[in-house]
């Protein structure tokens, strides 16, 4: 059996319940961030939506190459990538202007301005950089954009377009070579941008360090688990060991460089080799949906002064409006664009 059969018909695995956990955390760390309530402080003290979000990369490595290898044509391939991320995507950006029309402090003639058509047009492009804000919303909280969240789905899709072009240069070029040189590639970038900063560089540079390429290295560390999944599955303890030694010690001994590496190998273990935790897919993906919907609620919340009032039941209160969009996203519009043969739509049926 091929390594991509192997990984085809591994059903039982843990990923569905992995990209919810990291959403979910990327939801705790955001509420006391934007809210900037101490007595939240100890979500981002023993949270890191940074490695969440790194996480999701990871993730996205591993199965958009197995999708991409899965798929009968080009078109198949990026048909089905579109029909899972642009739907909500979409839905997400449009219910935030109509909402904000009842939540600004803006005229409303002021609110239907060019502004709002180039916040429609810039995040509908996933270009939210260009035009995060929407006038007279949140303009009293500590961050004024709608959704920032948003600016990992551009990376996402920029990773779309790229696995075509991977895989055809690592037929041409050699697997594990490409695979390499991309990695170090993408390491490089993230010092480089890194190094210039600490000298004097310009602000925007540490902004640039988590674009494209420098999140590739997360990326192509999932994708490698997937090409090599049948080594892994083979020394994998022998690899545990390491990453969690790498990610204890790694800043100490300077060898975060590997820290992609160990992160991988770490979730993709706990995806796939640890003991199945049910089919949390049964129920749904609302993993995506968490993701895009918190930001805007939390916003919408603190405004409210909900935070202020009483953090931890700001924080009940989100949560649960957090969740119950997640599963109305899924269910009204997530799933009705996805093809039978999904594994979501297989299991809900």
């Amino acid at each position: 059996m091929t390594n991509a059969a192997q990984l085809t018909a591994l059903r039982n695995n843990n990923f569905d319940l992995l990209r919810f956990l990291f959403a979910f955390i990327v939801f705790l760390v955001h509420a006391q961030v934007l809210s900037g309530e101490p007595a939240l402080l100890f979500l981002n003290q023993w949270l890191s939506s940074q490695i969440a979000v790194q996480s999701f990369f990871v993730v996205s490595g591993f199965l958009i190459f197995m999708s991409y290898e899965n798929s009968s044509t080009l078109l198949h391939y990026f048909e089905k990538r579109l029909r899972r991320i642009y739907p909500a995507y979409v839905a997400v950006i449009m219910l935030a202007v109509v909402v904000g029309l009842f939540l600004t402090t803006a005229p409303w003639y002021e609110y239907l301005s060019i502004q709002t058509f180039k916040y429609l047009a810039a995040n509908l492009l996933f270009l939210n950089f260009l035009q995060p804000e929407l006038p007279g919303l949140f303009t009293d909280n500590r961050m004024q954009a709608v959704n920032g969240a948003l600016w990992t789905l551009k990376i996402e899709v920029m990773f779309y377009v790229s696995v075509p072009i991977l895989v055809w240069l690592m037929n041409r070029c050699g697997r594990w070579q490409v695979l390499l040189v991309i990695y170090l590639v993408s390491l490089s970038y993230v010092y480089l941008l890194g190094w210039w900063g600490e000298r004097g560089g310009p602000d925007y540079y540490r902004e640039l360090q988590r674009q494209l390429p420098g999140q590739l290295s997360w990326f192509v560390a999932g994708a490698t688990l997937y090409y090599y999944f049948g080594f892994f599955k083979q020394w994998w303890s022998t690899m545990l060991s390491f990453s969690v030694l790498i990610l204890l010690l790694g800043s100490s001994m300077n060898l975060s460089w590997l820290d992609p590496v160990a992160l991988a190998i770490i979730i993709v273990f706990a995806a796939c080799l640890f003991p199945h935790l049910g089919d949390f897919g049964k129920f749904g993906d609302f993993s995506y949906g968490v993701y895009i919907v918190h930001f805007p609620i939390l916003q919408a919340l603190i405004t409210a002064g909900l935070f202020v009032w009483s953090p931890l039941f700001g924080l009940f209160v989100a949560a649960m409006l957090v969740l119950t969009t997640a599963f109305l996203f899924w269910h009204w519009i997530e799933k009705s664009f996805l093809r039978r043969p999904s594994h979501y739509v297989e299991v809900n049926t």
